[in-house]
């Protein structure tokens, strides 16, 4: 799908692969439902289109689309402080776990 700005379109797709530290099987599925949640909540706030999101017990993978005027490193950093600071909040025991 080809997105347009004011001056510009594009057309991107990243494959973005997360692995838990340790590679520990946490992603339980109380945990991926929560992190839906939480991908819709980043989806709204900044310009990042999530088209998919697959899970496993020990990574996620996500395939996004995001304007070129963001670097890459930008979105890793904004997917992984996010989802990190909810997903402590809400499960604490998956701190303590790593």
């Amino acid at each position: 799908m080809v997105t347009k700005g004011y001056h510009h379109t594009y057309e991107t797709h990243y494959h973005i692969v997360f692995p838990v530290k340790y590679r520990k099987a946490l992603l339980r599925q109380e945990v991926t439902k929560y992190l839906k949640e939480i991908f819709n909540n980043i989806q709204e706030r900044y310009d990042i289109e999530f088209e998919k999101v697959g899970y496993d017990n020990d990574h996620i993978h996500i395939l996004c689309s995001f304007p070129p005027t963001i670097s890459g490193g930008k979105v890793i950093g904004i997917i992984k402080s996010i989802t990190a600071k909810e997903i402590f909040k809400k499960f604490p025991e998956i701190k303590k776990d790593l």
